[in-house]
């Protein structure tokens, strides 16, 4: 699997409209081969910088959806709404998992630190 990972920082009061325009190009670009997820993530510490994640396949999958026009259509639209921007391609050798939900233990109410009950 490759993953790729833009960080991408939007000009001031493009917020908003940066993350409409990427949902819509990524809706189309999910539907292409070899395409496994996609996620946009936003800088808790600061609300303009953005982090891109891909999943693909493999890497001829990522290429061809470099030279297509799904791809010229997100760039060019994000071109404007941005400051910044890096991007990172790398081979995902290992994935390790949390444990699965049923055998998490639910935090007792005493344990919540935003509870009262003591």
């Amino acid at each position: 699997m490759i993953r790729t990972m833009v960080w991408m920082r939007t000009r001031e009061g493009c917020e908003q409209l940066f993350e409409a325009e990427w949902l819509a190009a990524a809706e189309k670009i999910r539907t292409l081969d070899g395409c496994l997820c996609q996620e946009l993530i936003r800088d808790a510490d600061d609300p303009r910088s953005y982090l891109i994640v891909s999943d693909w396949t493999d890497r001829e999958r990522l290429d061809a959806f470099g030279r297509s026009e799904y791809r010229d259509h997100l760039m060019r639209v994000i071109q404007e709404l941005r400051e910044s921007a890096q991007r990172n391609t790398y081979q995902v050798l290992r994935t390790v998992r949390g444990e699965p939900e049923e055998l998490v233990r639910p935090i007792s109410p005493k344990e919540q630190p935003w509870s009262s009950a003591t």
